[in-house]
C-alpha cells in the first residue's frame, strides 16, 4: 500500500493512561494518517481528561458482541453493521440518530427472516468521527489547507481556523458519542425495537409501488409475526434488542486513552466502543494501528481492498488472532464490484486452509465509489448490489459462510448514491447531498438492499 506521509503523533506517555505492558509499543512504530496537534498543552490537558473519564463501553458487553460474532463465524448468526461515513457533531440529534437506528433495525428484521438466523446488530456510530484521507491538503481557489479529517480532528469549512487539528476535539467526539450512546441504549431497551412495530414500518416500505416486488417477501414476514403472537410468543421481551457500537480505530491518542483495564480478568479493552477496525490504509503489519489493536480484548475488524494478498491475510492473523479464537477477528473486503469474484476466492480459500475462524463480511461500498458528471463523489446502487451478490456468490462455490454486510447508510432521505428502484439522480445532489465524506445509502436504498440481501440468504 502507498502511503503519503503523515506526522507522527505526539509521542509523550499519556498522562493519566493506565498502564499495560505493551501498550504504547505503537509510538516507537511507523504510524501513518495522524494529526498534528497544533499545541502540545492543548494536547497533554485533553489526553488526561479522556483518561480520567469513564469507560464509553463496558468490558462485558465487549464480551457479549465477541460470543455473537464466533456464532457469525460459525454460520450460527449474521452481522449487519451500518451508519455514517463520518459522523459529525452537528449531525448527533435525537431524530438523526433515532433514523439510523430504525433503518437498521428494519434491515435486521428482514435479514432475520430471510437468514432464519440471528441478526448482530451494529452501528458506525458514537466514534466514527475521524476519516482517513488520501491527501494531507486540500486546494480551493488557489488556497491550499490541511484537508478535512474529520471532527475529531478539525473542522469542515475551509478556513484555517477550521482546519486547524485540535486535540479539544477528542474531547467533545467522546461526550458526544456518550450521548449517542445513551440515546441508542434508551432506544434498544425501551420499546422503539419492539418487533411488531419495526415489522409495520417495513410495510410502508413496500406501500410505495417502486417496492412492490418485495410485498411477498413482507407479507411472509407479516404471517410469521402473525403466527408467533398466535402462539403466545413473549413480545415483551422482542421490545429489547442489543445493539452495538463499533469504528474506525484511526486516532490513536484517542484510542489509547480510553483503553482500560478490566477489573475481571487484568487485560486491556478498548472502552471506545465495542468493535474497532482497521482501515485499507493503515494495516500495515510493522505498523502502529495493527500493533495497538493487538494488545487489546475487542474484537477486531481489518478492511481488506482488491491489492490484499492471502499472505496478507494470513500475517495478519498470526498478528491479530495468534490464538485462533472465535469472534476475535473480522476480515470485512471492500473489492469493488469488478474485483470480488476474481479477487476474494484465493483469500477466502488460503484463510479457510489455515483453519483461522475469521468472520467474513462485505463492505459493498468502498470500493465503489466514482464521480458523478455533475462533481459529486457517487456510488451506484446496481454496483454495491453486484459487490453483495459476488460476495455471496464466492462463498457459495467454495462452501464457506458470507457472514455479514457493512454499509454506509443513513436513516434520511439524502441523495448521495445513484440508482435504486425509487431511483435517486445526479440532479438531486444539488438539494440533497449531505454527507461531508463519502456518499451513503438513503433509508429507502438502505431497506432496498436488505430485502435484496434476503433473498440471497434465504437461498443459501
Amino acid at each position: 500500500m502507498t502511503e503519503l506521509p503523515v506526522a507522527q503523533t505526539i509521542a509523550n506517555p499519556q498522562p493519566g493512561a493506565v498502564d499495560y505492558p505493551g501498550l504504547d509499543a505503537w509510538r516507537d512504530l511507523p504510524i501513518v494518517q495522524q494529526p498534528t496537534w497544533q499545541d502540545n498543552g492543548v494536547y497533554q490537558a485533553a489526553v488526561s481528561e479522556l483518561s480520567s473519564l469513564p469507560p464509553l463501553v463496558f468490558a462485558g458487553e465487549v464480551d457479549v458482541l465477541r460470543e455473537r460474532l464466533a456464532a457469525a463465524a460459525e454460520g450460527k448468526a449474521f452481522l449487519l453493521q451500518g451508519g455514517d461515513c463520518a459522523e459529525t457533531f452537528e449531525g448527533a440529534t435525537a431524530d438523526k440518530i433515532s433514523a439510523r437506528v430504525r433503518t437498521i433495525l428494519q434491515m435486521a428484521v428482514v435479514l432475520t427472516y430471510g437468514a432464519s438466523l440471528p441478526v448482530i446488530k451494529m452501528g458506525r456510530m458514537a466514534g466514527q468521527f475521524a476519516k482517513p484521507r488520501s491527501s494531507n491538503d486540500e486546494t480551493r481557489d488557489g488556497v491550499t489547507l490541511p484537508a478535512y479529517r474529520g471532527d475529531m480532528v478539525n473542522g469542515y469549512e475551509f478556513t484555517p481556523e477550521s482546519r486547524g487539528h485540535d486535540a479539544n476535539r477528542m474531547v467533545q467526539a467522546y461526550h458526544t458519542s456518550a450521548s449517542t450512546l445513551n440515546l441508542i441504549r434508551a432506544f434498544t431497551q425501551g420499546g422503539f425495537a419492539d418487533l411488531r412495530l419495526v415489522h409495520h414500518w417495513n410495510k410502508g416500505f413496500t406501500a410505495n409501488p417502486a417496492h412492490s416486488r418485495y410485498e411477498s417477501l413482507a407479507r411472509e414476514i407479516d404471517r410469521a409475526v402473525k403466527f408467533m403472537d398466535a402462539c403466545g410468543a413473549d413480545f415483551d421481551a422482542l421490545k429489547r434488542v442489543e445493539f452495538f457500537a463499533s469504528h474506525e480505530a484511526l486516532i490513536l491518542d484517542y484510542e489509547r486513552a480510553l483503553a482500560r483495564i478490566d477489573s475481571r480478568t487484568g487485560l486491556p479493552y478498548g472502552t471506545s466502543g465495542h468493535f474497532l477496525w482497521i482501515g485499507e490504509r493503515t494495516r500495515q503489519l510493522d505498523g502502529a494501528h495493527v500493533d495497538f489493536l493487538s494488545r487489546v480484548r475487542n474484537p477486531i475488524g481489518v478492511k481488506l481492498g482488491p491489492s490484499s494478498t492471502a499472505e496478507d491475510a494470513l500475517r495478519l492473523i498470526d498478528k491479530l488472532d495468534p490464538q485462533r479464537e472465535p469472534g476475535r477477528l473480522t476480515f470485512i473486503t471492500r473489492m469493488g464490484a469488478g474485483n470480488i469474484r476474481e479477487k476474494l476466492p484465493q483469500l477466502v480459500e488460503k484463510v479457510t486452509a489455515s483453519g483461522a475462524k475469521v468472520l467474513w463480511v462485505t463492505d459493498p461500498m468502498h470500493g465503489n465509489t466514482v464521480t458523478s458528471p455533475n462533481g459529486y463523489k457517487t456510488r451506484n446502487f446496481d454496483d454495491v448490489i453486484d459487490e453483495v451478490r459476488g460476495f455471496f456468490e464466492v462463498h457459495h462455490s467454495l462452501g464457506t459462510f458470507p457472514g455479514g454486510l457493512h454499509v454506509e447508510m443513513t436513516g434520511d432521505d439524502v441523495a448521495e448514491c445513484l440508482g435504486g428502484a425509487d431511483p435517486i439522480d445526479q440532479h438531486a445532489f444539488l438539494d440533497r447531498y449531505e454527507s461531508v465524506c463519502d456518499p451513503r445509502l438513503n433509508h429507502m436504498q438502505s431497506l432496498e438492499m436488505a430485502f435484496l440481501v434476503a433473498g440471497s440468504l434465504g437461498k443459501r
